[in-house]
């Protein structure tokens, strides 16, 4: 710092600058506690904001799910439910032009892919938009409130300065707590995977703007030459810039087509950055004594919470008493079957998934997939013998199945190493973080249809097998369930056959389980075979507005729509969905990992 008087320089410092010239003028000390003043006003604002936004998020799913439970209550002796199944036209109206909507006209998780090389990502909802440009205005209109454009020129870019570099730390306290697998908003909010991955995203690239634009600022108060010339002299300048260069960095490395083309290697530099960006911005508050360090020590513990947690649900589930044993089968249409014995039980409820660490293949990354199946088994390496049922139960050990097709990367390599193992199966070590995910219960709906898409079966079968076992302990309102499945090929049924073999043998399920199976590039019309009348086989694909315009005109109560798949089929579901909301109680759930 210059030589001048230590309260204004201090002053200005806790405003957010530091660095400043000192000056024994009243005026100037006073017009520095007055920034101090607006900026912890307006990072509580800003936190108002967030809160109010999460309380009425959480008022609407305290509601909403009240109203499910008190369905589920009035219909399990209901086979109509008549009153359920008519349309609320003012919520029929909100989801088709505001929550369910997309920006412009269908086109949703549908990837834009500028070139098979270049893929820039999918486009936001309505809603999903109306909230990020809100806030992205917010910060804007924060980063200039109360500042006089018309002053000299010295004063603007000092308070433009400070104000922006005070946003930018307020704001990734939210940018941590986003990126957590544990954030305690997923169960609070019930908000999916997909759509904290785009709020991570538009918080990251905010922190950005505004840490570029204190840094300018700055640049521009002292002079571009003598301001350059003293950041390499200053270590609270220099660790300042480095944390502003790191941010940069991210969001450079962030974008889309980087990413997706590279996602092992983004990961790693990713977190690197994010770290760097942390030890950075840790460095220039403190030697500033700028009064932002407890916010970034709150970044630093949900960070640190966010890893500990990661790591002990890694020890708890996979290590004690045999260990986790992990067996790799690989299948038709470049797929495997992993299964995993764990070491201790745990309970994975229809629509989560977990993360997946496998060192042999990539050493550093997890990777999420949806929770195909899990059931008890016996511990074949328990040294006494079960003589009662509870006694067998107890020392029964946790089975959890995933089915993942090969992409690129760990995906493909997985594949490839099954696929050429001695009867295509293979041991490994292997390691299960989780579940997480918002769950979305359906047993309040009379009637509840499955989409599908190839590997996306993987996140219906648990909400089929908990629905038909509810339905015949007379313990959810669903009567009708129907899994529509498109297939590229007969031998992809092999994917989940095990399972689905085991759901159509249960009790009572032909009266209220129906399978369609589409089969988009058969071989030859001897492929297209229908075992039965409530599990049938087509050709070529399903015709989304047929297919709810019949299960409408028969629908018991309410009705959930859910669709786990390529984008293209997500898209449709979604549109059709929307036209025909006024014609009866309808939702729509889509499940996507956008990455």
């Amino acid at each position: 710092m210059d030589s001048g008087n230590p309260a204004a320089m201090v002053l200005e410092a806790r405003a957010g600058g530091g660095g400043g010239h000192g000056s024994d003028d009243p005026a100037v000390i006073a017009a520095a506690a007055a920034a101090t003043h607006d900026n912890e006003q307006l990072s509580k604002y800003l936190y108002i904001i967030c809160g109010s936004v999460c309380a009425a998020v959480i008022a609407w799913k305290v509601i909403d799910i009240s109203t499910k439970w008190v369905r589920t209550l009035v219909c399990l002796n209901n086979d109509r439910q008549r009153y359920f199944a008519l349309p609320s036209p003012n919520l029929a109206f909100l989801k088709r032009h505001v929550l369910y909507a997309p920006v412009l006209r269908k086109r949703h998780n549908r990837e834009i892919q500028l070139s098979t090389a270049i893929n820039v990502g999918t486009l936001p909802t309505r809603f999903q938009l109306l909230f990020l440009t809100a806030y992205f205005a917010t910060n804007v209109a924060f980063c200039v409130i109360d500042i006089s454009f018309s002053d000299d020129y010295t004063s603007v870019t000092r308070l433009l300065r400070n104000r922006t570099g005070v946003l930018s730390v307020i704001n990734m306290v939210p940018l941590f707590l986003l990126a957590g697998r544990n954030n305690p908003l997923i169960p609070l909010l019930g908000i999916s995977f997909d759509t904290y991955n785009l709020l991570h995203r538009w918080f990251g690239r905010i922190v950005i703007l505004e840490a570029v634009a204190h840094t300018i600022a700055h640049l521009a108060k002292g002079g571009w030459g003598e301001a350059l010339g003293r950041i390499w002299t200053s270590p609270f300048l220099l660790w300042g810039f480095i944390a502003t260069v790191a941010f940069v960095f991210l969001g450079v490395q962030a974008w889309s087509p980087l990413r997706h083309a590279f996602y092992e290697i983004f990961k790693l530099l990713h977190i690197a950055a994010a770290a760097l960006s942390i030890v950075g911005v840790w460095y220039h508050l403190k030697l500033g004594e700028l009064e932002q360090l407890p916010y970034l020590y709150g970044v630093i513990g949900l960070w640190a919470g966010d890893r500990a947690a990661r790591a002990l649900r890694v020890v708890y589930n996979n290590f004690g008493r045999s260990g986790t044993r992990t067996v790799i089968e690989a299948l038709p249409g470049d797929t495997v079957r992993l299964t995993m014995t764990l070491a201790r039980p745990w309970r994975a409820r229809p629509g989560q998934h977990a993360y997946i660490y496998m060192p042999s293949i990539s050493f550093w990354q997890s990777h999420p997939f949806s929770v195909t199946w899990t059931e008890g088994t016996d511990d074949l390496t328990a040294d006494k013998l079960a003589s009662t049922h509870q006694e067998r139960k107890a020392l029964q050990k946790m089975q959890v199945s995933f089915v993942i097709r090969a992409r690129t990367g760990f995906t493909n390599t997985l594949y490839e190493k099954a696929a050429t193992a001695p009867s295509g199966k293979m041991s490994a070590t292997c390691y299960v973080e989780g579940p997480y995910g918002a769950k979305h219960p359906l047993d309040s709906y009379g009637t509840v249809v499955l989409f599908a898409g190839g590997v996306g079966v993987t996140h219906q079968v648990p909400y089929v097998k908990d629905l038909v076992q509810g339905f015949a302990a007379g313990t959810v309102a669903t009567r009708k369930i129907l899994l529509v499945w498109t297939i590229q090929s007969p031998e992809h049924l092999e994917w989940i056959r095990p399972w689905m073999t085991e759901i159509l043998g249960m009790d009572r399920r032909r009266d209220v389980l129906r399978v369609m199976l589409f089969v988009s590039q058969p071989r030859s019309t001897k492929e297209i075979h229908s075992p039965s009348s409530t599990v049938q086989m087509f050709p070529g694909r399903p015709n989304i507005e047929t297919l709810l315009s019949m299960e409408q005109e028969q629908q018991v109560g309410a009705m959930a729509v859910s669709v786990c798949g390529p984008g293209t089929l997500s898209d449709e579901v979604r549109r059709v969905v929307r036209r025909r909301q006024s014609r009866s109680s309808i939702d729509f759930i889509e499940e996507a990992f956008s990455w």
